[in-house]
C-alpha cells in the first residue's frame, strides 16, 4: 500500500462513524434556527424538554428542575451558558449535528467531548 494511503487511512476511518449513523453537521446559525424554531428538544428518559429560541434564550425543564440560559452561534458552534435550577452549568461551545430533521445531537467541547441526542418535536 502506498505511504500516502497509509497516512490517510486513519482520517478516512475516523470519518466513517459520523456518516454511518446518519448525523450531519449543522454549519450555520440560520440552519440551526430553522431546525429548532417552534420545536421542543426532548429526552424522555431524563425528563428533558427544552426550547431554544431564535432570540438567544433557552428555557425548559430537566428532571423536574427549570432550565434557563442564553446561546449564540460562534465560529460554527452552538455556544451556551445555562442554569439547571440553582446549579450553574459552565459555558460551552458544542458541535451540532442533525439526523432526518428529527434528532439533534450536541457534542461538548467543540465536538471533542460527550454528546447528547435529543428528539425534535
Amino acid at each position: 500500500m502506498p505511504r500516502a494511503a497509509l497516512l490517510a487511512l486513519p482520517l478516512i476511518l475516523s470519518a466513517l462513524p459520523a456518516k454511518a449513523d446518519g448525523f450531519m453537521p449543522v454549519r450555520d446559525r440560520q440552519q440551526f434556527v430553522s431546525l429548532v424554531e417552534g420545536k421542543e428538544l426532548r429526552i424522555w428518559l431524563w425528563g428533558v424538554n427544552l426550547r431554544i429560541r431564535p432570540d438567544g434564550t433557552i428555557e425548559g425543564q430537566a428532571a423536574t428542575r427549570t432550565v434557563s440560559g442564553r446561546w449564540a452561534w460562534q465560529d460554527g458552534y452552538f455556544c451556551r451558558e445555562m442554569a439547571w435550577g440553582d446549579t450553574e452549568i459552565p459555558a460551552n461551545c458544542q458541535l451540532v449535528e442533525v439526523k432526518d430533521d428529527r434528532e439533534i445531537r450536541f457534542t461538548v467541547d467543540r465536538g471533542a467531548g460527550d454528546s447528547a441526542t435529543l428528539s425534535l418535536r
